[in-house]
């Protein structure tokens, strides 16, 4: 008998990068196809599909290295789950924006063998992505990562000591999951204002009507600024706060060849949304030291990245983390260690995108991570 193969993923605006996922994989055995439902999608991606999980099924099954398409029987990120405990698959199939450590653990205990493919157009067609094809004639808006000194953008923390926050600014090469800590909400908030891509206008003036326009009158519930910084502001930004919501001053790199430095050194893996109702507030130890760390150790980051130095960029990175994490407690558990702990035999540094509690695992390497995904940059717009 021929061995099963299993994928999932959305397939929404199906394209010749699907086409050639599904051929590759086909090659291990039979290839069964689980498409997430447009309830699961909107969950998870904060948007509605293009084409509904009728269409994507029926376009699915008519591929000829597609054994069996159908709609995952669950929800959320393991929307799967269930499917698979039943289908039986040999191998579990992804691409490297596709691995999860959810998916690893799910694979393992049900005795399947997970292989990661990368993205390989067929020969003489280009690369293709559907976020990639939606933001040609759709959203551009960037997402965000922080590098260090996050959190110091709220006057309770900054009024112990004074400190910058890191932000860089990234392209959408993929669509990022919702309460992964990628800024989705401001940056969701940015689409109510520029449905398709940012004003070519002062990017500092961006931020301040993004910072804004999210944070109404009378909101009780501040978000940061470094959010809509982030988004606004290209390349690699560091603000300065002092008992203020708003930075007292701002410096920017966009130097190519440190941009470029940055994107060799810097990958992300993905882990899981995070949970609703986590209390990041409920136990804190907000004091001079803990946040005269994290100024000192933003500073460190931004001095190293200036020079290149990848040791102590690393050391400030993870310094940076700590710091965080002294303050806030709830932004890991267990959970989440048992994650990093994976990655320390080949990561120098990690920390989680946003304000913790699951998300994306950004680690800072000297060498390619297998498995984890790489960034690109904004770069600013030349006029």
């Amino acid at each position: 008998m021929k061995k099963k193969v299993f994928v999932s993923g959305c397939f929404d605006m199906l394209h010749s990068g699907h086409i050639a996922f599904f051929k590759e994989a086909s090659t291990y055995g039979d290839l069964y196809v689980g498409i997430g439902s447009d309830a699961t999608i909107a969950e998870l991606k904060g948007r509605q599909t293009i084409n509904s999980e009728q269409e994507r099924l029926y376009m699915i099954n008519a591929i000829r290295y597609v054994k069996k398409a159908f709609v995952n029987s669950g929800s959320g990120i393991l929307d799967f789950k269930e499917d698979l405990e039943v289908l039986k698959p040999d191998y579990f199939v992804v691409n490297e924006d596709g691995f999860s450590p959810k998916k690893e653990e799910l694979c393992n205990a049900l005795n399947i063998e997970l292989k990661n493919l990368k993205r390989i157009p067929d020969e003489g067609l280009p690369e293709r992505s559907t976020t990639a094809i939606r933001s040609a004639g759709n959203c551009t808006l960037p997402y965000r990562i922080d590098l260090a000194g996050t959190w110091i953008d709220q006057p309770y923390v900054s009024k112990f000591h004074p400190g910058w926050a890191i932000t860089l600014s990234l392209e959408p090469i993929i669509e990022y999951n919702e309460r992964c800590g990628m800024s989705t909400s401001t940056r969701n908030a940015a689409k109510q204002i520029w449905p398709y891509y940012l004003p070519l206008e002062k990017p500092e003036k961006l931020a301040e009507m993004l910072f804004k326009f999210e944070n109404t009158p009378g909101s009780t519930l501040i978000s940061g600024a470094q959010d809509a910084i982030g988004i606004c502001m290209p390349g690699l930004t560091r603000h300065y706060y002092d008992k203020a919501y708003w930075p007292t001053k701002f410096e920017s790199i966009q130097d190519e060849s440190i941009l470029t430095w940055l994107e060799e050194h810097i990958y992300m893996v993905m882990l899981w949304p995070r949970e609703p109702g986590l209390d990041l507030l409920g136990e804190t130890y907000i004091t001079e030291d803990n946040v005269k760390e994290l100024s000192e150790a933003s500073e460190m980051v931004w001095d190293a990245i200036k020079a290149k130095d990848l040791d102590t960029f690393a050391k400030g990175f993870l310094n940076s983390f700590k710091a965080q994490v002294k303050m806030f407690p709830a932004m890991v558990n267990d959970r989440i260690n048992k994650e990093i702990d994976k990655h320390k035999d080949h990561a120098m540094a990690w920390k989680l995108a946003g304000a913790g509690g699951g998300g994306y695992l950004i680690l800072v390497s000297e060498k390619p991570i297998e498995d984890a995904m790489r960034i690109n940059i904004r770069r600013k717009e030349v006029l």
